[in-house]
C-alpha cells in the first residue's frame, strides 16, 4: 500500500470538502434572513431567478463564485461580490447571464463588483454571445465609490463596453426586477432591450432619499 497516495487523497478529499462548505456559505448570498425578506417582497433571490431563466436540463456554469471572498469584512462582506453570473441556456441558445444578489447590501456595486461584471462582458465578447442582465440594484456602494470609478478598468467601462457591444452587434438584454438606482440604472439604459417587472421594477438617478 503506497502511504503517500492514500495521504494525498485524504488532503484532497478534505480540500474538496471545505470548498462545498464555502460555496454553500457563498450561495446563501446575503443569508439566511435576507433571503426571506426577498421571498416576503414576492421576489426571487438571484440564483432562483437564473434557475428559473435557463432551458430545464441545462446546467448553468457560474464564473467568479468566489470573487470577493473575504474581501470588505468591516462592510459585512460581499458574497461572490454580490452578483451570480455564468453561462446557461436560454431558448437554445448560449448566453452569458449576470444577475445582481440583492440579499447582498441591496445589490449595491462594489469595487469587485464592477470587476467580474467587466470580465463577464469580456467573454460575452470573446465568444460572441449574447449577455442577459437580471437588474436588481442600488448602484453604487457610497462608502466606498472612491474606489469604483479610479480608472479605465473599474465600473464606468462598463458602459463602454455596452456602447461597444451594441456597435459589434453582441445582443445585450436587461430585465429590471427592482428598483434600480444611480449607477445601477445606465446599465439596463444602455442595454438593446429593456424589460421590467410591473409593480417591481423601476429605475431612476436619484431619489428623495438620496438628494
Amino acid at each position: 500500500m503506497d502511504l503517500t497516495i492514500n495521504k494525498n487523497e485524504d488532503a484532497l478529499t478534505l480540500a474538496y470538502s471545505q470548498v462545498k462548505q464555502k460555496l454553500a456559505a457563498i450561495y446563501e448570498g446575503g443569508g439566511k434572513n435576507a433571503i426571506k425578506k426577498q421571498h416576503e417582497r414576492n421576489k426571487l433571490t438571484a440564483r432562483e431567478r437564473i434557475d428559473y431563466l435557463c432551458d430545464e436540463g441545462k446546467r448553468f456554469i457560474e464564473i467568479g463564485a468566489f470573487a470577493g471572498y473575504e474581501m470588505y469584512a468591516d462592510h459585512g462582506g460581499c458574497p461572490a461580490a454580490g452578483t451570480v453570473s455564468g453561462i446557461g441556456y436560454v431558448s437554445g441558445r448560449q448566453c452569458i447571464i449576470v444577475a445582481n444578489d440583492q440579499t447582498v447590501k441591496a445589490g449595491a456595486w462594489f469595487p469587485i463588483t464592477g470587476k467580474k461584471n467587466l470580465r463577464m462582458q469580456e467573454i460575452a465578447m470573446e465568444n460572441k454571445l449574447p449577455i442577459i442582465y437580471l437588474v436588481d440594484s442600488a448602484g453604487v456602494y457610497l462608502p466606498l465609490q472612491d474606489e469604483i470609478f479610479a480608472d479605465k478598468e473599474h465600473f464606468g467601462r462598463i458602459f463602454r463596453n455596452n456602447a461597444k457591444m451594441s456597435a459589434m452587434g453582441t445582443t445585450q438584454i436587461a430585465a429590471v426586477m427592482g428598483a434600480c438606482v444611480a449607477g445601477g440604472a445606465y446599465l439596463p439604459i444602455m442595454s438593446d432591450e429593456t424589460l421590467m417587472v410591473e409593480g417591481n421594477g423601476s429605475i431612476f438617478l436619484a431619489g428623495p432619499y438620496l438628494v
